[in-house]
């Protein structure tokens, strides 16, 4: 997959560097973090992988998931210098880009304070591995890959099949009892409906903190809590996450740290 991306970028041949730089022209590099605020560095070792391939030497000065800040070296390289060029940009654009869900799955796990944040499989074609192994070093958790790893009913499920009961049913009759069951909830009798009908998660869809805290409370009550785990996912943000941890979930999910998480800024520099 990494030599895919970089023939997308190098094409027949860098002919700027091939034009102007010598063959035979050895050089050294490092890559330099540019961030104005601390960030969660990710993507070293897959960046040291395309260097790799390229006839170069990367060598992390850090680890994947550290805490890195302005100035910070985390990567030196050594090597031709024409295949360092040619390396450079698909490098750091995988750092850039995980480095930045990395920093924000760990910006809202501290706090989410001690509620799992997920991703989802809102991620760029291609890039699910990257991006969700960024949630990974950020201290997040994966949710589901791909669609086989386990059931999770949504509302166009419902809108096909019928009730959650209903789909439950279908989906662990199908199934068996080694793959989990998530149903989307859009209500507090839709949730309190699937925990009976036997599913292993429900999913909280587009609650408001006050209605997901009372919903939680209710299932408590009912003596059901400890029957399912509970994820809360749709308007879910930066600044109301602490709210929907407060009503204690098991897991929060979000989108946007794979699809509109910002990257981080690093920058190759020839030494």
């Amino acid at each position: 997959m990494l030599a895919s991306f970089l023939q997308e970028d190098i094409g027949a041949g860098d002919i700027t560097s091939e034009s102007i730089i010598p063959a035979g022209r050895e050089a050294k590099a490092e890559i330099v973090c540019k961030s104005s605020t601390p960030a969660i560095v990710c993507g070293l070792e897959e960046a040291a992988l395309i260097f790799d391939i390229c006839g170069c030497t990367g060598k992390a000065l850090v680890k994947d998931g550290a805490k890195v800040g302005k100035g910070k070296r985390v990567m030196v390289i050594t090597g031709n210098a024409r295949s360092i060029l040619k390396a450079e940009r698909t490098a750091l654009n995988l750092i850039m880009r995980m480095s930045g869900i990395a920093t924000e799955t760990r910006r809202l796990a501290d706090a989410a304070k001690g509620v799992q944040i997920l991703a989802t499989r809102k991620t760029a074609p291609g890039l699910r591995y990257f991006d969700k192994k960024a949630v990974v070093m950020g201290g997040g958790g994966t949710h589901r890959m791909r669609l086989d790893d386990m059931v999770l009913i949504k509302d166009n499920h419902l809108a096909l099949v019928g009730s959650p009961e209903e789909c439950i049913g279908l989906a662990k009759k199908s199934v068996g009892s080694s793959i989990k069951v998530e149903c989307e909830a859009k209500n507090k009798a839709e949730a309190i409906a699937a925990i009976y009908s036997g599913a292993d998660v429900v999913m909280l869809d587009n609650f408001t903190p006050k209605q997901a805290a009372g919903t939680i409370k209710q299932i408590a009550k009912m003596g059901l809590r400890k029957k399912v785990k509970i994820e809360i996912s749709g308007g879910v943000n930066p600044k109301n996450i602490g709210q929907y941890a407060r009503a204690k979930p098991d897991f929060i999910s979000l989108g946007y740290i794979t699809h509109s998480a910002r990257a981080v800024d690093f920058s190759l520099e020839i030494t």
